[in-house]
């Protein structure tokens, strides 16, 4: 057994040497032919030192920072070989190669830097800190109530943006001597007034349920997968009724730890692919497309794990039931939405277009929502966020003028 694991960490390590060399060659090539970038034009940076494992993170950014980009130049200082070649090649913002400090200093010198956006807390952020004169903020990659969602790193930054209320909250309750009032700012998520991606399918009378599960997880703590538990027998009842259509985006590493996860999804794929070819007007989608979106804002209801999917249909302001895990191992924070969401328990799947309608058509349950909503992220009227967003930066950007010119006088 050990000689298995030795030798499957090898090819494992002979693979990641390979797909890096790979990147160093493209990185080089896509550099030469961009050509550098001209300088003294951008004020905004979004300092990213991770490689492709953590590219959503910064995805979800690209829409409402090419808005911002209207007003105020925006550019991606990378630090990683693989992760700046992944950004180069979505083409999304101009992106900078700075593999090392000196490498760093020089983008500086030659940009007028005002705002350095943070998106994750990768260690190597402290090695951007080092650089004064300019402000440094966390504007992180999502919203929800784990603890990573209030760390004492956010004191490292010199501003935060936070989605709203519950953000406040969870600060407030948890970091010492923190200035909420002057050192964050409300903005919502303005990814949601982007949502992306052309419907699979054509708009009909039937109800639309997006069902996405994340995957069962490496430890009983985060046991939150239900594909097992919830997801075939709630599936099964959907298909049934002929008047919904199934949206199905599972977690890309569904039966990764456990092969019952991987068999339970392939079933519910073939059902799927069964119920549109005995009546292809259903349109049932199975979804692995990377950009999240289009699926938020088009499902009439969500059912969803324990997860960061929470948080992004919550900002969408529509309906979803999350599942309750079976394991009673699994974390799950009381302080929050959690404590007041619409739960489904894996007892009650098979009774899932029930659970929708009462979830969809009770005033009680629309009002519940309607506050946790509100509580999350605030206005989430389309542009609310982005405006916020911008008007962030635009405080932020007087400010840096009033530092600015103390200093200078």
């Amino acid at each position: 057994m050990p000689l298995a694991r030795d030798a499957v960490l090898a090819v494992g390590l002979l693979r990641k040497a390979l797909a890096t060399r790979r990147a160093r060659i493209d990185l080089r090539r896509m550099l030469a032919e961009r050509g550098p970038l001209p300088q003294n034009r951008f004020r905004i940076a979004v300092y990213f030192a991770d490689g492709p494992v953590n590219m959503y993170q910064m995805r979800q950014w690209y829409a409402p920072l090419r808005e911002l980009a209207r007003e105020w130049p925006v550019m991606v200082i990378s630090r990683a070989i693989r992760g700046a070649d992944a950004l180069l090649r979505d083409d999304a913002l101009p992106v900078a190669y700075a593999p090392a400090v000196r490498d760093v200093e020089q983008v500086l010198d030659e940009q007028d830097v005002r705002i350095v956006f943070y998106v994750n807390q990768n260690t190597r952020n402290f090695q951007m800190f080092r650089y004064g004169r300019r402000w440094h903020v966390f504007i992180n990659h999502g919203e929800s109530d784990k603890m990573y969602m209030t760390t004492n790193q956010f004191k490292a930054y010199d501003y935060a943006f936070i989605a709203g209320d519950a953000a406040r909250a969870r600060l407030s309750r948890t970091l010492w001597d923190y200035d909420l009032d002057r050192r964050t700012f409300a903005i919502g998520r303005p990814q949601a007034d982007h949502y992306s991606g052309a419907l699979p399918y054509t708009p009909d009378e039937r109800r639309v349920v997006l069902y996405a599960p994340t995957w069962e997880g490496d430890r009983p703590s985060a046991h939150y997968g239900s594909i097992v538990t919830h997801g075939e027998a709630l599936v099964s009842a959907l298909l049934a009724t002929g008047r919904h259509r199934v949206v199905y985006r599972p977690h890309p590493r569904s039966g990764v730890v456990n092969p019952a996860y991987g068999a339970a999804n392939a079933r519910i794929v073939a059902a799927l692919a069964a119920a549109n070819a005995a009546d292809p007007a259903a349109q049932h989608v199975h979804d692995t497309a990377p950009d999240l979106g289009w699926q938020l804002a088009a499902a009439d209801l969500a059912v969803v794990d324990i997860s960061a999917m929470v948080y992004d249909r919550l900002a969408a302001g529509k309906p979803l039931l999350i599942t309750r895990p079976v394991d009673p191992e699994a974390l799950v924070d009381d302080t929050g939405y959690l404590a007041a969401c619409e739960w489904l328990d894996a007892a009650d799947s098979g009774d899932i277009v029930e659970r929708a309608d009462r979830v969809l058509d009770d005033p009680a349950a629309v009002e519940r929502l309607d506050h946790w909503v509100r509580h999350y992220f605030g206005d989430t009227a389309s542009g609310s966020s982005t405006r916020r967003f911008h008007d962030a930066v635009r405080v932020l950007m007087e400010r840096w003028d009033d530092r600015n010119s103390s200093s200078v006088g």
